[in-house]
């Protein structure tokens, strides 16, 4: 029972120390200047990353989803929202679960690595001695970096499912392309596109910062960074997805379905 409550305050602190960090690192925005340099080599890094999973979730994501929507309304009778139906899906879930995904398993554990090597090394101990604040000189470009990068692979992966989608409707399933384009633009919509974009940079900052928050905390040597790489992973999938609930939840509020 002493365990269990000793875990819990552990928790709550850890939780606590967070939310602070979280706060100091939007402070940081004020300082100037600003690493352009860090953040555009930080991105590139990070883009390189996530870009071959991305590609390889893409299509497969595309065509299940195609192929799960194409049998439904095949059965309901409803062949000609067959491509609305899948597009909304792609747009709507499909790509910022499948950038979240990717973010928390390539993007947030990568800079968590490279944080807790440099942490057991003693460089980031050696910049404070220096004067240098860690979090506007480094997590600040990774954090603008990652926001950036997570929009450009959701508007990737809708592209890429979209048009699988469209390969395993028309090609595979004998659709008609003009029904599929047509009902297309019935449903999906310019809020539709903004939201998910807006999830991928959401789900981009919250990757990067609890990457950051971990990796910087490393203690144990090598076989801490492999228990902070592992607990980043977790703690971003949760965060991710409870995030993407609310943010669902609100874009549903603020644009009711069927009054379009």
């Amino acid at each position: 029972m002493t365990t269990v409550a000793s875990r819990g305050r552990a928790a709550l602190d850890e939780i606590g120390e967070f939310f602070l960090f979280v706060l100091d690192v939007l402070a940081s925005f004020r300082r100037r200047p600003f690493r352009w340099d860090e953040a555009v080599q930080q991105g590139w890094t990070l883009a390189s990353v996530v870009i071959i999973p991305t590609a390889l979730v893409s299509i497969p994501l595309g065509a299940v989803v195609a192929l799960q929507i194409g049998s439904l309304t095949q059965q309901l009778g409803a062949q000609s929202f067959a491509g609305a139906t899948s597009v909304v899906a792609i747009v709507r879930e499909g790509a910022p679960i499948a950038t979240a995904l990717l973010l928390a398993g390539a993007g947030g554990s990568a800079i968590c690595a490279d944080f807790g090597s440099r942490t057991i090394r003693e460089e980031i101990d050696a910049l404070k001695v220096l004067g240098v604040n860690i979090n506007a000189r480094l997590v600040l470009p990774r954090l603008v970096a990652a926001m950036v990068v997570g929009v450009l692979v959701t508007g990737f992966v809708m592209g890429v499912g979209i048009a699988g989608g469209y390969f395993f409707n028309v090609v595979l399933q004998g659709g008609t392309s003009g029904v599929y384009v047509e009902s297309f633009k019935t449903l999906a919509t310019i809020p539709d596109l903004a939201s998910a974009l807006a999830k991928g940079m959401v789900f981009g900052a919250i990757a990067a910062l609890v990457g950051s928050f971990k990796g910087l905390r490393v203690k144990g040597g090598p076989k801490g960074v492999g228990d902070a790489v592992n607990e980043t992973v977790v703690m971003t999938f949760l965060l991710l997805f409870t995030v993407n609930y609310v943010m669902t939840t609100a874009y549903l509020q603020l644009f009711p379905q069927g009054t379009r």
